[in-house]
């Protein structure tokens, strides 16, 4: 398995290395925690908060970022996504990592100290190199948008 050095600095005493882990041996997605003094914080319909990790990390490698992830349970079963689809880590950002949940349900909803709220994923990215150009190359798709190939 191919591991990717990450230092870890633990922010807070409620965030500790034993409850920074992935869930599964294979798991791709390392679990982020929520790390708030209260008991439980509450996430009413519609409503956005910005929830505490506990921890700030530094990528060792270059060209790889952290990526933050909705978790699938959570969404699915609870209404709770990370706010603005994906987060990104930068990979020189020294801070505490925060993960902003959106409540896409009906009801308010429960985040209690120490829950799982969120994957970190290591990926490569790619910085663009940009070329002005007057004309662009010809393609069977051409400018065609959003729903341009049919739904099926």
């Amino acid at each position: 398995m191919n591991e990717l050095p990450v230092k870890v600095k633990f922010l807070s005493p409620l965030c500790t290395p034993q409850n920074l882990t992935y869930a599964t041996e294979h798991s791709a997605g390392l679990d982020l925690r929520a790390c708030i003094s209260e008991k439980e914080l509450w996430i009413a319909p519609g409503e956005k908060k910005k929830i505490p990790t506990g921890i700030a990390i530094e990528i060792t490698q270059k060209n790889i970022a952290g990526f933050i992830f909705s978790r699938s349970g959570l969404g699915t079963k609870e209404g709770l996504v990370v706010t603005q689809g994906v987060g990104v880590v930068d990979p020189d950002y020294r801070g505490e990592i925060f993960v902003s949940l959106y409540n896409l349900s009906s009801t308010p909803q429960k985040i209690e100290q120490g829950q799982r709220i969120a994957q970190l994923i290591f990926l490569p990215f790619f910085r663009a190199k940009l070329i002005p150009a007057d004309t662009l190359a010809e393609t069977k798709r051409g400018a065609g948008g959003f729903g341009h190939t049919g739904k099926q």
